[in-house]
Parts: structure tokens; C-alpha cells; sequence
């Protein structure tokens, strides 16, 4: 059994055992998949020792300084090598102190997690706007900065208690699309470098993860005329585009 398998089946136990808003509120759910992003990247070669919050933690969250905010980031990866104070000089954040400053801060590798389970089309809007102006706000000021995001979307609405449509699993698949494979750091900063967008059905004995459009098409999920393509939305090919990528403006070697 994968990582990513085994943290969908404890997902799946707290859903079907827990009072689901409240579930939602406490960040148990979305915590198996904060740890098996922080295990597989282990698996792929990155020391467990730079990776924030450490494995089988929630805390410390590092905040970062970004053009527009401080935030605390989701999982981090940081460089082997010292901080350095910096106050800000400019925009919204000026006279900040930035206690890990501008050099560490593009150096390290930041993934962002999320979920979608209830409420899936009412919220989309809101989380989706969200969603790239966290990579906006961080490329504005530091534009070489590798930036991940994975999105874990439900096929079934468990507030509506219904399947979601084929037209908005297409809407979630352009998006998504729309806003990663960053390759210039010259352009488009509010794209991710990289982002996985994990489709699942919860309501089948085992949890079913999708991997490919054809996949969406057999179950229904997506119309057999659809014109959209899930492929580079992979949970398996994630870590690799996004650890090449970052290698190839960095070092990997400075995170292993």
C-alpha cells in the first residue's frame, strides 16, 4: 500500500466515525495528507531533519514574508543554511522584520495543502482565489521561490450529501491546470511551480484515487466527450517535477 493510500483510509475512518464540520474545524482530517506529503518527500531523498513541521507534527508552521503578508506555511523544506534578519523596506510589509530574510525565504521549498469535502461548489470562488494568491504573494517577492500545492477535492459533497458534477470536476481540472508548470521566474507568479489536485471517492469500500482522465471517464466522473486532460495533476509525478525543478535553480543536494 502507498503513502498516499494509507493516509486516504485514515481519512476515510475519521469521516465516517467524527462529527464531520467539527472534524474540518480541528485539521484531523487534512493532517494525514500534511504527513504523507512530509513522508513521501522522505521517500524521494529530502532529510527529515530540514522539513517543518517535523514528521508527525503540526507545529512549528514557519512564516514566511511574502510581497502582500506574513503567513505560516503548510509543510516547508529549508536550506542548510543560516537565517538572516531583514527588515522590510517596501509595500504593505515595510518596517516588518522578517526574522528568516530574503535569501533563506526564495531558498526554501514551500507546499501548500488543502482539502475540498463539503460545500464543494459554493465554496469554489473563495478557495480557488485563495489558493493563487498564496503563490502570488510569495513569487512578488521572491520570484525564484519553488512553490507546491496539493488539493485534495471530493467527489461526493458530504454538506449536500450528493455526487458533485462532471462540470465541476472539469472546472476543478482547468483551474488547476491554469495556475501550475511555472517554469519562467520571470512570469506568471501566481502559478505554483507544481500542483497535484488529489480526486477522490471516499464513498467506495477502499477510498479511490483518480490518476488519470480515462479513469474519471469509466466511473462517470467525467463526461465521455470531455475535452479536458487530468494528466500533470498526479500525486505520483509531484515530487519529482517539483524537486527537479527545484534542483535545477538551486541545489537538491542543500536539502538532503
Amino acid at each position: 500500500m502507498t503513502i498516499i493510500e494509507q493516509a486516504l483510509i485514515n481519512m476515510k475512518e475519521l469521516m465516517y466515525t467524527n462529527e464531520l464540520t467539527s472534524l474540518i474545524r480541528s485539521s484531523k482530517l487534512i493532517f494525514n495528507i500534511h504527513e504523507a506529503v512530509k513522508h513521501q518527500l522522505v521517500q524521494n531523498g529530502i532529510n527529515q531533519n530540514l522539513i517543518y513541521p517535523p514528521l508527525n507534527n503540526s507545529k512549528p508552521e514557519l512564516p514566511l514574508a511574502g510581497f502582500l503578508k506574513q503567513k505560516k506555511q503548510d509543510i516547508c523544506i529549508i536550506p542548510k543554511f543560516c537565517v538572516q534578519q531583514e527588515v522590510l523596506q517596501n509595500g504593505v510589509l515595510n518596517g516588518l522584520m522578517d526574522e528568516y530574510g530574503h535569501h533563506f525565504t526564495e531558498q526554501t521549498l514551500s507546499i501548500n495543502v488543502r482539502s475540498q469535502i463539503s460545500s464543494i461548489q459554493k465554496n469554489f470562488d473563495t478557495l480557488f482565489e485563495r489558493t493563487y494568491a498564496e503563490s502570488l504573494n510569495l513569487h512578488l517577492r521572491c520570484p525564484k521561490m519553488v512553490l507546491g500545492e496539493i488539493y485534495l477535492l471530493s467527489v461526493y459533497d458530504y454538506k449536500e450529501n450528493k455526487y458533485i458534477s462532471s462540470t465541476l470536476i472539469e472546472k476543478y481540472i482547468r483551474a488547476f491546470h491554469s495556475i501550475s508548470h511555472r517554469n519562467s521566474i520571470f512570469t506568471e507568479e501566481y502559478k505554483y511551480e507544481t500542483t497535484s489536485l488529489l480526486i477522490v471517492d471516499f464513498t467506495q469500500i477502499t477510498p479511490k484515487l483518480y490518476n488519470t482522465t480515462q479513469e474519471l471517464i469509466d466511473d462517470k466522473y467525467l463526461d465521455a466527450t470531455t475535452n479536458v486532460i487530468y494528466e500533470g495533476l498526479e500525486w505520483h509525478t509531484f515530487f519529482n517535477k517539483i524537486l527537479s525543478i527545484y534542483n535545477f535553480r538551486f541545489q537538491l543536494s542543500s536539502l538532503s
